[in-house]
């Protein structure tokens, strides 16, 4: 038969053998592509969250900072003076009870 195509390559492998490992070449070429390109957009996202964390992280201790100046002993005192009118009782005022 003049115009068929060879069963068997000059290796010894069939034609339909060989078919099926560039198919399967491709598919995992395909999956390494795949992979990737999810890996890269993956990190460009934990990049967005780190920086997120370090903004958070950055309010978070000015806000503890602020906590820190709004309820110094010394301003509290001073404000429930001001505000509330009270005071620290004398020693003739103070009882001390047992348990």
């Amino acid at each position: 038969m003049m115009g068929s195509l060879p069963t068997k390559l000059f290796f010894g492998a069939s034609l339909v053998s060989v078919m099926v490992l560039a198919g399967i070449v491709l598919v995992s070429a395909f999956t390494v592509v795949t992979v990737t390109h999810q890996t890269r957009l993956n990190y460009a996202s934990l990049q967005t969250l780190e920086r997120e964390r370090d903004e958070l992280q950055a309010v978070w201790s000015r806000l503890l900072l602020e906590e820190s100046t709004w309820s110094t002993p010394s301003r509290v005192e001073s404000i429930s003076q001001q505000r509330l009118d009270m005071h620290v009782p004398a020693v003739n005022d103070t009882e001390v009870l047992a348990p």
